[in-house]
């Protein structure tokens, strides 16, 4: 038997199919992957919304927000559910807007700038831009099923970030339409500086309706696997390559042992006890490569051409959050940690952690560069978890010894470390949902100032 809000949706869209309360529908599209978190596992296993809906317009996204609005129903935007702090966990029921249905690539400009909808998956678009020239500039591992609505609302950089740094950086994302939540909802289009109050805000301050996304020349790119006998040669190796603009690259990965044993499909390329390093190369540049690994040391135990997502082994499949997975996999007392390291005092801040944590703490390093131009090591190390307490005192002392931390044991987008200081997220919250109905409880700056109580 339909329930009255499955009903009244139903007929907002003209569309029973496209509305259900079913739980085994709603309960899946309710999750992601919070669950890497020990901590986010406590706290959101059993969150639920009470119908799910999946829009195809502008128009019925607009609709089903001004009925929403009239009867303070929370709404919970939903792209491919590949994210990590939860962010498409309903914390308080309502409507769980699914927006995977609305994925059309609407063009590819010859100045590289595709049009799309929020539902586009990040390999549909790889794939469409590299038969005209271009390519992303950054995706994350979770490339083949990720939304690009998605990963604006919630990613932050990836495969290619070596080279074109994160999502915000470098104007690549160009422009945005967002419907607000208000009695009228609006269709509202930023551009340039203005992207910014909406990037990264995990839907807590309208639904991503439309994207303009700057692409990067694509390249014939090759793969490398690299083994040394320390982390601190694959790492001095990786920093050498990652830093020189000699190089054409999209993935420099070192890993520390026994990070690459949890790859079970090709721990093969993994000598045991050696630090590994995954590469994506210019495929003219890779012989090249291999030289130069070998004159520093190192082991090339995998070199090949990349022909596309469908490369087999495809290495960036172990890189960025995957390689979170894998560990998991291998013992499910690992979770991870988000930390940027000093471009200069790495090597010391390594040194201390070690000192501090030893096996607890393993490095997984992705160079990045920052919004000045700056290669640096990023990283995403597998931490063991035993208590809260002890992954806190991992995250406290970072901070102390000037590492950066991005906390993905948090459910909110301050805390997760992506949050703007000039607030200009929190502002646009204000103007787009008075009401706070927009996910709510996942900005916990926002205040409710009209009348009657606020829902988080």
């Amino acid at each position: 038997m339909p329930t009255p809000l499955e009903v009244s949706l139903a007929s907002i869209l003209g569309d029973p199919a496209r509305v259900s309360a079913a739980p085994q529908v709603v309960n899946r599209l309710s999750r992601d992957f919070y669950w890497y978190s020990p901590v986010l596992r406590r706290q959101l296993d059993g969150k639920f919304a009470d119908v799910a809906v999946h829009p195809v317009t502008v128009q019925e996204i607009q609709d089903v927000l001004r009925y929403c609005y009239a009867n303070d129903i929370p709404v919970t935007p939903r792209g491919a559910g590949t994210g990590n702090y939860g962010q498409a966990v309903p914390l308080h029921g309502g409507v769980v807007l699914d927006l995977s249905r609305m994925d059309q690539i609407e063009s590819i400009s010859p100045d590289g700038v595709a049009v799309c909808q929020p539902g586009v998956r990040l390999g549909i678009l790889e794939g469409e831009a590299r038969k005209v020239g271009w390519e992303l500039r950054c995706y994350p591992s979770t490339v083949v099923k990720a939304s690009v609505g998605g990963f604006l609302a919630g990613g932050s950089g990836g495969v290619g970030s070596v080279t074109h740094g994160g999502l915000r950086d470098f104007a690549t994302v160009r422009a945005i339409d967002v419907v607000t939540m208000e009695d009228s909802p609006r269709l509202i289009h930023h551009e340039g500086e203005e992207v910014h109050d909406i990037l990264h805000a995990w839907g807590t301050n309208g639904i991503i309706t439309r994207i303009w996304l700057a692409l990067a020349p694509s390249v014939e790119w090759g793969q490398c696997a690299i083994a040394f006998d320390t982390f601190d040669q694959a790492f001095d190796f990786s920093e050498r390559i990652a830093t020189s603009e000699e190089w054409t690259k999209r993935l420099v990965t070192p890993f520390e042992w026994p990070i690459p044993s949890f790859f079970s499909p090709v721990n093969t390329l993994a000598p045991k006890g050696k630090a590994l390093i995954f590469f994506m190369i210019a495929e003219e540049q890779r012989t090249r490569l291999e030289t130069a690994a070998r004159e520093a040391g190192g082991e090339v135990t995998l070199s090949a051409p990349y022909v596309g997502l469908r490369t087999v082994p495809l290495l960036s499949d172990y890189t960025w959050n995957h390689t979170t997975l894998w560990a998991m996999k291998y013992d499910p007392e690992y979770t991870y940690l988000q930390c940027g390291f000093d471009a200069v005092k790495a090597r010391s801040q390594f040194a201390l952690l070690k000192r501090r944590f030893g096996d607890e703490f393993l490095f997984h390093i992705e160079f990045m560069k920052n919004a000045q131009g700056v290669v640096f090591p990023g990283s995403i190390p597998v931490v063991r978890f035993s208590t809260e307490q002890r992954l806190n005192e991992m995250i406290d002392y970072c901070r102390e010894i000037g590492v950066g931390v991005a906390n993905p044991h948090v459910n909110n987008v301050e805390g997760g470390g992506r949050y703007r200081s000039d607030n200009v997220q929190l502002m646009a919250k204000h103007r787009y949902d008075t009401k706070g109905l927009l996910n709510p409880g996942k900005m916990v700056t926002f205040e409710r100032h009209t009348a009657g109580a606020p829902i988080a």
